[in-house]
């Protein structure tokens, strides 16, 4: 095993021996994204490092896997690097050993998770005009991601998801995210209905979006308390909360039967977000 502090890069710990304990964090990254990593995530690339790093951030960072010949481009994140993070360049065949496949973004870091807070303490602190989005059954990570980066880019307040769907730390949801769920705050894993009725109780009005709803979505009010829940692609929202709630749908060509469930966040955020 080779140790070395790399130059100017005084932050910097050189490791070029795969089986080293201090990489086993980043060991098998492909399994470990479905079998969960004991309260730690893993974010790659650059630019979610750059959101790790910021104010906005919610969690913590414990180490850094960098390509070696990518050191020379980060100097402005070690700058920003938080106290106690430790750094660890390797070169690219370390690198896709440990990771068990080839990284050619070449920047990785696990995060830690902190305890979430409870459905009703979240609801609870939100401002007196909201936005906020709830996603149903939604598993497809690409899909969380996107809809988490078009709540960050329109202010929603938060995302509430129910137990259906997918951890929104998943590496994938972080990277298509840009980030953005490292910075949303988020609930994750009750009921569709107990989020429904938290939220019903503490004044918000909630639009389905359907595309089967007859009513679109510029032709409903604004309210100052408002949350848009979303659905399934295929099989949409259940048929008992279309029954219970208002709904709206995007209004598109008839030749067409629906929209992607994330496209479909982005018009309806567009719509009722402060910036409308």
């Amino acid at each position: 095993m080779k140790e070395e502090q790399t130059g100017s890069h005084d932050v910097v710990v050189r490791i070029t021996d795969s089986s080293d304990s201090r990489l086993s964090p980043y060991t098998n990254i492909r399994e470990k994204d479905l079998v969960g990593r004991q309260q730690r995530f893993i974010a790659e690339g650059k630019v979610v490092l750059n959101v790790l790093f910021s104010e906005q951030a919610r969690f913590e960072t414990e180490s850094l896997l960098i390509l070696e010949n990518r050191l020379n481009g980060l100097q402005e994140q070690f700058e920003q690097l938080p106290a106690g993070v430790h750094v660890y360049s390797v070169p690219q065949s370390v690198m896709d050993e440990v990771a068990g496949f080839h990284v050619h973004r070449g920047i990785l870091a696990v995060g830690r998770r902190r305890p979430q807070p409870q459905l009703s303490e979240m609801i609870a602190h939100l401002p007196e005009t909201a936005l906020v989005v709830i996603l149903c059954g939604i598993s497809n990570h690409d899909n969380v991601g996107s809809i988490f980066r078009n709540a960050a880019a329109f202010e929603a307040n938060c995302v509430l998801l129910d137990e259906t769907c997918c951890d929104p730390l998943y590496r994938k949801a972080i990277r298509v995210s840009v980030g953005a769920t490292l910075k949303t705050p988020y609930f994750h894993g009750s009921p569709i209905e107990d989020i429904i009725s938290a939220l019903q109780s503490a004044n918000f009005d909630i639009l389905a979006l359907s595309p089967s709803s007859e009513m679109n979505i510029y032709q409903t009010p604004h309210h100052k308390r408002q949350a848009l829940l979303l659905g399934t692609e295929g099989d949409g929202l259940p048929a008992h909360l279309l029954q219970r709630l208002t709904g709206a749908r995007i209004p598109m060509s008839k030749e067409f039967d629906s929209l992607n469930v994330a496209t479909a966040s982005g018009i309806a955020l567009s719509r009722f977000s402060r910036f409308s």
